[in-house]
């Protein structure tokens, strides 16, 4: 547990303490060194999200039951579950899902691994009732009046296993093929937070038009919109998303952005001769020869600030007034992430990596459920 004791050993990552020079520095006392009792973000001030305390970070759990893209396999619930507790230890109370997440058979499975982890911190009820669940409910086309996208909250409660969810999101937006849908699926919205299913309403994959739209709408029934989740990193900046995040700041709306780290490709981790497994390589191979100079400037920053290059990608969308939600698959995923918590990039630092991006060739590719 990262948030034990001062008598806790390093043993994380060095990422998170890494000596000016290692050489000058002992190997013994580099060894004996001790943490402090608890960890820098672990004092981070929650954020407002509508009626909601969150951290200024999230966990996404897309990756929990998707086989196709994420590799996910069942043997993977016990690293999944350590995962989920150290968020909680330290601080991390958001966590994304969808009754979509998981393929085939594993359809809900991210929700439902969720459910069960909140279930096993039994004996610890401050830490279970402060988790906020943001779940996105599947514009399916089977999906036609208010009342069966009340069900699909219900069944989410069930996989869930929890009394009310924390914000309760349209995943994506029906307007471009399906208008009429779409008011059923706003309506369905408003009943199930005035039967008090969810604390909170949000969308995904909503562009800035029809963004003021629904933010409107549901104004006119007294439902506010607390959240708006898109694409949103260093990769993905581009007009509409900056506008998006211009009418959230305006309306009092919170910006959720969901790939800070480019699905992979603001790790640092890859390169076009080394390319990840399934279909993000055919995205890969396209978007990475022309990443040099923003990896280059990510690096660069990174060591100056003794970080990583994804905290540092992570950071960049916690200044911009986004919460972050990486996703993580383990352990080592997770320590990583937290440390791009409790301290925060410059201005000149802010500006040198938005240079770095409009120099890249091509960009992340929207999502194709996000509208005008």
């Amino acid at each position: 547990m990262l948030m034990a004791s001062s008598a806790l050993t390093l043993s994380t990552p060095t990422a998170y303490f890494t000596p000016q020079s290692e050489a000058s520095v002992p190997s013994s006392l580099f060894k004996s060194l001790k943490l402090p009792p608890f960890w820098p973000w672990q004092s981070q001030k929650k954020v407002k999200m509508g009626p909601l305390s969150v951290s200024p970070m999230g966990f996404g759990t897309w990756a929990w039951g998707n086989q196709l893209l994420w590799g996910y396999r069942e043997s993977m619930d016990s690293d999944l579950q350590r995962v989920f507790n150290l968020a909680v230890e330290n601080g991390v109370n958001l966590f994304d899902t969808a009754d979509s997440y998981g393929t085939g058979r594993l359809n809900g499975q991210s929700e439902k691994l969720l459910g069960k982890f909140i279930k096993d911190l039994q004996g610890k009820e401050k830490g279970q009732d402060e988790i906020v669940i943001a779940t996105k409910f599947a514009a399916y086309p089977w999906r036609l009046t208010p009342g069966q996208f009340v069900d699909a909250c219900k069944a989410s409660m069930e996989r869930l296993q929890i009394e009310q969810i924390g914000i309760g999101q349209l995943h994506w937006s029906t307007a471009n093929y399906a208008p009429l849908q779409e008011l059923a699926l706003w309506d369905g919205l408003v009943a199930m937070y005035e039967k008090g299913l969810v604390r909170a309403v949000g969308v995904s994959n909503y562009g800035p038009k029809q963004l003021v739209k629904i933010h409107e709408y549901l104004t006119a029934r007294g439902v506010p919109l607390s959240s708006a989740q898109v694409q949103f990193s260093l990769l993905s900046m581009g007009e509409d998303q900056f506008e998006i995040k211009e009418i959230c700041d305006s309306l009092g709306i919170r910006l959720i952005a969901y790939s800070p780290l480019g699905l992979g490709m603001l790790t640092g981790k890859y390169t076009p001769s080394e390319l990840p497994r399934g279909p993000r390589s055919f995205l890969f191979r396209q978007i990475l020869p022309g990443l040099k100079p923003l990896l280059s400037s990510l690096e660069e920053i990174a060591q100056r600030r003794q970080k990583t290059i994804p905290q540092v990608a992570i950071n960049w969308c916690i200044c911009k007034g986004a919460i972050p939600i990486p996703g993580v698959k383990t352990v080592e995923q997770a320590e990583e992430n937290l440390g791009a918590l409790g301290w925060r990039l410059n201005a000149s630092e802010l500006l040198q990596l938005e240079n770095a991006a409009e120099e890249s060739p091509k960009k992340m590719i929207q999502n194709i459920f996000q509208t005008r």
